[in-house]
């Protein structure tokens, strides 16, 4: 609990309004010198509160530090939708001012409410906020059978979640749109994905989707389908692309460097291992970078960043990594030094080599430093006249190193 004796108080408030409020939290706004929110939030207060009205300005964040120091050693209040913790503004004022300083007062999230009108367990419900992020996030959670809660950024959220689970094959997937949950104009929509016709809806939505469809489900783990990329050949394969990200090994809020990105493959896969995972892939071709983009939208991780340059200058301001690997380049001079002096110290440097030149510059860092060396060699079935044989690809050498 804070000492300060003009605490800043986080309100949350839902559709009901007023009417909804628990006891501490129309105490708190009924002693505030000053009351924060949006205009729609505002409305909802009644006379007896008499502290002043300040409606956020925007853009909000760049004005947030300015807003409270004009307002410090006033009594406070911040209004904010249902949970302020839960992808609201609750969490942003804590880290800007710590936890002693804020005092959290929450409201049922709208994905309580959703799951409560639906009797759907929320703990077994993948629930996804679209408030801030594109639509594209929604695809690692598409999978036959699986429930979600998606919290819509606007009145066409509704539609681009149909459109997407419709061109993924999932049309059949019943939704229902749940608007103004809690207050007196609440009301839903219901539909299939495939013939969804409502263009636009409420703003206030949560879009709750049963997935079903006989789309191709994309597998969990890292060794995604060759097939899955667009590619023009530059791809880590499949089987390589599983032991080079279980030699990474990904871990939540990790950043990742994928120098030589070709279709952009291992980024992708490691930011498919946990919504908190970031990586950059830096490519030198123009086109390659184009085509990891679209690689990354479509598997559903489009906070990717790609970054076309040329490393080493490529990789001058970008921060510092927790991990890279190293696809391509390895030959040019610059690139491993750079990537290991950038590294984190507990970070890992996985590079992969398949020519003997490229071999020969992992060996002379092997001995140097030390770490794993691994050769995989993949063999596929594929037709031999009205037979099966073995087709070889060429043998990939990975080098692997912490960084002390």
């Amino acid at each position: 609990m804070t000492t300060d004796p003009h605490p800043l108080t986080v309100v949350g408030i839902g559709a009901d309004g007023w009417d909804g409020l628990t006891g501490p939290a129309r105490a708190a706004l009924t002693a505030a010198e000053a009351v924060l929110g949006s205009d729609r939030q505002l409305a909802m207060l009644p006379a007896t509160v008499a502290a002043r009205r300040v409606p956020w300005p925007s853009p909000l964040l760049p004005a947030l530090p300015g807003l409270l120091a004009d307002h410090r050693g006033r009594t406070l209040c911040v209004l904010a939708s249902g949970d302020p913790m839960w992808h609201g503004i609750g969490a942003t004022l804590v880290r800007h001012a710590g936890a002693d300083a804020v005092r959290v007062l929450p409201h049922p999230s709208s994905a309580s409410l959703a799951a409560a009108r639906l009797g759907w367990p929320l703990a077994d419900t993948d629930v996804l906020s679209l408030v801030t992020a594109p639509v594209e996030e929604l695809h690692p959670l598409v999978h036959p059978g699986r429930r979600i809660l998606v919290l819509g950024r606007d009145g066409t959220t509704a539609a681009q979640v149909a459109a997407l689970l419709t061109a993924r094959g999932y049309g059949d997937s019943p939704l229902t749109v749940l608007s103004q949950l809690g207050g007196p104009a609440e009301h839903a929509l219901t539909g299939a994905a495939g013939t969804w016709s409502h263009l636009d809806t409420d703003p206030l939505t949560v879009i709750a989707v049963e997935c079903r469809g006989a789309g191709r489900p994309v597998p969990c783990v890292p060794g995604l389908p060759d097939e899955a990329y667009d590619t023009d050949g530059q791809l880590t394969k499949r089987e390589v692309r599983a032991v080079t990200l279980a030699v990474l090994g990904p871990q939540p809020g990790e950043l990742l460097w994928d120098v030589g990105a070709g279709s952009g493959s291992i980024g992708i896969e490691w930011m498919r291992t946990h919504r908190a995972c970031r990586a950059v892939a830096v490519e030198s071709s123009a086109e390659r970078a184009a085509r990891i983009r679209a690689n990354a939208a479509a598997l559903g991780t489009p906070a990717l960043r790609v970054v076309h340059g040329r490393a080493p200058d490529a990789l001058a301001d970008l921060s510092a990594p927790d991990a890279v690997f190293i696809g391509g380049g390895l030959t040019r001079d610059g690139v491993l030094d750079t990537c290991l002096a950038a590294l984190r110290a507990g970070g890992r440097l996985v590079a992969n080599a398949v020519t003997v030149e490229s071999e020969a510059v992992l060996a002379a860092w092997y001995a140097r430093l030390g770490g794993e060396l691994t050769r995989v060699a993949v063999s596929r079935g594929a037709p031999v006249g009205g037979f099966t044989g073995w087709r070889t690809m060429m043998p990939v050498t990975i080098w692997s190193v912490t960084k002390p």
